[in-house]
Formats: structure tokens, C-alpha cells, sequence
């Protein structure tokens, strides 16, 4: 792909531009020049990107408007073609005219968000004030960065798919079938490891019993106790399910049970944390060993 000045600015575009009228068309003219839907739209706009297409044309009359909304969600992540500075002026111009209170961002890594907030505190410009992050008690690998990021820098997590997918909810298990039909049967989305799904499964069964609760309850109620989790996101297709998602903030786990589900869902160890750890354990030894030390001469 090649690439070319763009009028008198200072933007190179590809010689080639996706256009995407035939995005989302249902009923009349729209149906009849293309009905693309979302799988359809997130492999052309994969396929662009990957052979160069750096900026894509829509209007909001295609389709009257679903283009614009298919378009937007083959782009939902990290843009890499567009530097972090523009989409910070052009977010910090939405608050700034009082269209959005505060800004955030979903399922970036740490040092993209680090290098944002960086660069706002630089030019004065909105910061992020939250991310939008997978984590559930089986999947706790934001733990390693994101987590040291958020706690240090005062920024939110708000908790997306806590349930993971279903997979949580107490309907699955080492020697339980999903049911036909069931979401996670369907859709096995957000990829989980499952044979430490199912030890946290077993932990959290086992206190549900305890407690005459769901399990559901249990994942969501370990959610809430973690320092850093400021709001979790739930979603529901009955009310009997929205009531017993609820009911989960009224749970308060103790100190032993929150042991013993850490230490079903522990992280395996994994570089430079395990040297970090062993580096900060030799250290403690050191000062406790100095400490003892001046206790005996004294």
C-alpha cells in the first residue's frame, strides 16, 4: 500500500479507502447495494487494515445510520494509526463543551494508558478516569499490570462480563454439560483456562452451599471486595436473574473465605514478578534480620 499527502495537511492517507455503504442494509435502496452485517463488517475492515487502509469512508445516511454503527464496532479497541495526542484533543474538546463529564477507556493495555495519561497531564488536557476491563475471579491477569497501573494513578475499573461469559454462573462445571442453547454453548467467549475455571467453580460451589446462595452471587460478591473494582457490569435476559445478580452486594465474604477463593484462583507465577517478589523478599529478610539485630545489642 501506498501512501499520499492529504491536501495541504500534514496526513499521509492510503492510495486506497474502505468505503461501507454496503454496511447494515436492510429494507429499499440500502438493501438492495449491500446488508453486511457485524461478522461480515469486522472481516472486511480486519482485511483493510492489514493491507494498509489507514482511514475508511461512512455517512450517516448509509443504511439510515447502521454503517456508522457496524463501522464503529469493528473499530471498538487500541487505534494504531491514529496518534494518542488527536484522540485526546478530540475527547478533551467533548468535556470542554460539556457533552461528556469524563472520559475513559476499554481494553487497552498499561503502557498505552500510561503513555495517555502521560500525555494529558502534559497538555492539560480531559484524562482517563476509568477502564473498562475483563476480570472475574477465574481470570485475573490484569492483576500483573493493570491493576499496580490503576491503584497508583487513581484510576477506576469498571468490570465488564464478570460471569465470564455463563461460565461462572453455576450452570458449568467439570461434570456438568452446558445446556443447549446456553450462551457459553454458543459463543465460547471470553476465553478462559478451564481447568482453573473449574477449581474456582468447586471453591465457589462449596461456599454458595454454605451460605444458601448462587454461585453467581459468590463471583460477583469477590468482585466487589477487591480495592481496585469500582463497579461491575451485569446483564441479565430475566429479572429472576437481575434480582439474584443484586443480591450479591449484600454479601460480605471473610477474611478465611476470601482465602480460600484467592487460593483457588491464585495466578501462576509468571516474569518479572516472581523476581520482583523473591527481590522484595530477600529485602524484607534483610531488614528483619538487621532489625533482630539491633534488638539483641540494645
Amino acid at each position: 500500500m501506498r501512501y499520499r499527502k492529504f491536501g495541504r495537511t500534514g496526513l499521509f492517507v492510503s492510495e486506497l479507502c474502505l468505503g461501507t455503504m454496503t454496511f447494515g442494509g436492510e429494507d429499499g435502496i440500502w438493501g438492495q447495494i449491500g446488508n453486511l452485517k457485524q461478522a461480515e463488517a469486522d472481516a472486511l475492515v480486519g482485511r483493510s487494515i492489514d493491507a494498509g487502509v489507514n482511514f475508511i469512508d461512512t455517512a450517516d445516511v448509509y443504511s439510515d445510520g447502521r454503517a456508522e454503527i457496524l463501522t464503529g464496532q469493528a473499530l471498538h479497541g487500541f487505534d494504531p494509526a491514529t496518534p494518542i495526542e488527536e484522540a485526546l484533543h478530540a475527547l478533551d474538546n467533548l468535556v470542554q463543551h460539556g457533552q461528556v463529564r469524563y472520559v475513559g477507556v476499554s481494553n487497552w493495555a498499561a503502557w498505552q494508558i500510561m503513555k495517555a495519561l502521560g500525555i494529558s497531564e502534559r497538555l492539560g488536557l480531559a484524562r482517563f478516569e476509568s477502564l473498562q476491563a475483563y476480570c472475574t475471579i477465574a481470570s485475573r491477569e490484569l492483576e500483573r499490570e493493570l491493576v499496580p497501573l490503576l491503584q497508583s494513578e487513581a484510576v477506576g475499573l469498571l468490570v465488564w462480563s464478570p460471569l465470564a461469559g455463563g461460565l461462572l454462573s453455576g450452570k458449568y462445571g467439570r461434570d456438568i454439560k452446558p445446556e443447549a442453547g446456553s450462551r457459553r454453548a454458543a459463543f465460547d467467549f471470553p476465553p478462559v483456562n478451564l481447568e482453573r475455571a473449574y477449581g474456582c467453580i468447586d471453591a465457589m460451589r462449596k461456599l454458595a452451599a454454605q451460605r444458601g446462595v448462587s454461585v453467581a452471587q459468590i463471583a460477583i460478591a469477590w468482585l466487589l471486595h477487591q480495592k481496585v473494582v469500582t463497579s461491575v457490569i451485569i446483564g441479565a435476559r430475566r429479572v429472576e436473574q437481575l434480582d439474584d445478580n443484586i443480591a450479591a452486594t449484600a454479601i460480605r465474604l471473610s477474611p478465611d473465605e476470601l482465602g480460600a477463593l484467592d487460593k483457588a484462583s491464585a495466578l501462576p507465577p509468571e516474569y518479572p514478578g516472581w523476581m520482583l517478589g523473591r527481590l522484595g523478599g530477600h529485602r524484607r529478610q534483610q531488614l528483619a534480620q538487621a532489625g533482630a539485630g539491633t534488638g539483641s545489642e540494645a
